[in-house]
């Protein structure tokens, strides 16, 4: 006969397997079995009717050597990831500084500053594309206004400006995202050492080079790699507001996975599902690269 302990310890086991097991179902059937079905899709050419004929690494091929529009995606996502990255952070923090170091209206800044976050991605696009229109948006009105006529233009419908104006109106709506965050670690950080820095007479600049960024470095990198992440697979705002055009000039590698999936009327989805595994080892090697670099070895101590 078991010890009381160990009956005491099955039970316990017992009751956790029931509680967890219909999250753990759901999420089998909604996040592990699609991932494995696409993987298993990626080497195969899923055809109508349920045909289904392996094809090695023929998809791959195909992508990586004839396939001109992807390389058109990949070049407009990474374009987008590496200023959208930069931009989130380094915007956030400076939005944080402010707000931390009370200036004029702070709780008002703080409201409109966080308030895009709340909203979904379709408010935002529809309400910048409003803005950026041609005729009557924002935009254009106010370069009539301030005299700068000749710079009226098509911001979503022109290949050159596309892409920036979409940038403009994901920072528009991420950036209170950062700011929360880096205002939260600002107000964690030891009055200790900021009170030491203030009686040094150190400098705002100097404070932030020398004492708060590094203080900040979990964070800085933390934010880092999830902006990073969520832009290498941004979707919904390139949709909703230019569907990847004008000729392919907004076209990231999400998008073209559902075109080519949903749209294109090819029949295949063994091809767009190549593309998503591709897509999803390099965000794997570029995250794993990302954290090894920007790793603190230096443990501090405050």
């Amino acid at each position: 006969m078991a010890p009381p302990e160990i009956d005491a310890r099955r039970a316990g086991l017992g009751i956790l397997v029931v509680f967890l097991a219909p999250a753990l179902l759901v999420y089998a059937g909604f996040t592990i079995y699609p991932v494995l079905r696409t993987f298993y899709n990626a080497f195969h050419a899923i055809k109508p009717q349920g045909v289904v004929e392996f094809v090695g690494l023929s998809n791959f091929t195909a992508l990586l050597l004839t396939d001109s529009i992807f390389w058109k995606a990949v070049a407009n996502t990474a374009i987008f990831t590496i200023v959208a990255t930069i931009v989130d952070v380094v915007g956030g923090l400076l939005l944080a500084l402010c707000l931390f170091a009370r200036a004029p209206l702070a709780p008002l800044l703080r409201v409109v500053w966080f308030t895009p976050v709340l909203m979904s991605y379709v408010v935002v696009g529809i309400i910048w594309v409003w803005f950026y229109d041609y005729d009557w948006g924002l935009a254009n009105a106010v370069l009539h206004w301030l005299g700068l006529g000749a710079y009226e233009q098509s911001w979503l419908g022109h290949p050159s400006t596309a892409l920036w104006s979409v940038l403009v109106a994901h920072e528009w709506k991420w950036l209170g995202f950062n700011m929360i965050v880096f205002l939260a670690a600002l107000h964690a950080l030891p009055a200790e050492v900021l009170g030491a820095a203030e009686l040094d007479n150190c400098g705002w600049f100097a404070k932030l080079v020398y004492i708060i960024a590094p203080m900040l470095r979990t964070t800085i990198v933390n934010l880092l790699v999830l902006s990073f992440i969520g832009k290498m697979m941004v979707f919904d705002l390139i949709w909703v507001m230019t569907g990847g055009g004008p000729l392919w000039s907004t076209e990231t590698v999400s998008t073209y996975v559902y075109k080519r999936a949903f749209e294109w009327n090819t029949f295949d989805l063994g091809y767009p599902s190549a593309i998503a595994v591709l897509w999803f080892i390099i965000i794997l090697i570029f995250i794993a690269i990302m954290t090894r670099l920007l790793r603190q070895r230096d443990r501090l101590e405050f």
